[in-house]
């Protein structure tokens, strides 16, 4: 058992010193998963790597009720509260442009800002959503596979599935989420 799985088991267990200690040890990894989504997103330059990893991080140890298996457990729940917490960012960014907080920009200035990948990101959470309604595993694998950037070998692990089974899926999840993002449109002419 990893010393990140042995203090979330301590910390279940209800040993308050547990979550001091795990910081440390899951900072690192947490700030990478953070560092991959907000790099992806291209929403780095207007959104701190540190401030999404707090922010997670007060999220999931606010939450008692949860208790995580292990290790991958922790960060598959990680990468999920940070896709969470990067989705009301753009939803609040969204309310911005429409409106709230309204100021005058440039041409150049409005083209510069990730507006765009923001609303691919609203995009996807809702392709997601979806998606999660015609099969759940597949959002799983997603999520822990493209937010939490886990192997297939750990996906397959946490899923109970064998390896084979997560490349399937993570297959048709693209296939299906490519197909529903080019497909979507968020304001459709006779809305």
């Amino acid at each position: 058992m990893s010393d990140v799985t042995q203090l979330l088991v301590a910390a279940r267990e209800g040993d308050t010193n547990a979550g001091d200690q795990l910081l440390p040890l899951v900072y690192d990894h947490l700030h990478r998963i953070a560092h991959r989504q907000l790099r992806r997103m291209r929403v780095h330059e207007t959104l701190n790597t540190t401030a999404l990893v707090h922010e997670a991080y007060l999220k999931l140890v606010q939450h008692a009720q949860v208790t995580y298996e292990d290790r991958v457990h922790f960060f598959a729940v990680s990468a999920r509260a940070m896709r969470f917490i990067l989705v009301d960012y753009a939803r609040r960014h969204r309310a911005q442009r429409r409106g709230g907080d309204w100021q005058r920009v440039t041409l150049e200035e409005a083209l510069a800002q990730p507006a765009a990948r923001l609303e691919l990101l609203l995009d996807l959470d809702e392709a997601l959503n979806r998606l999660g309604e015609l099969d759940e595993r597949l959002v799983q694998v997603v999520e822990y596979h493209f937010f939490a950037g886990l192997s297939q070998q750990e996906i397959a692990d946490k899923l109970g599935v064998s390896v084979r089974t997560v490349r399937r899926d993570w297959i048709k999840a693209k296939a299906w989420l490519t197909r529903e993002l080019r497909a979507y449109d968020p304001d459709p002419p006779n809305r």
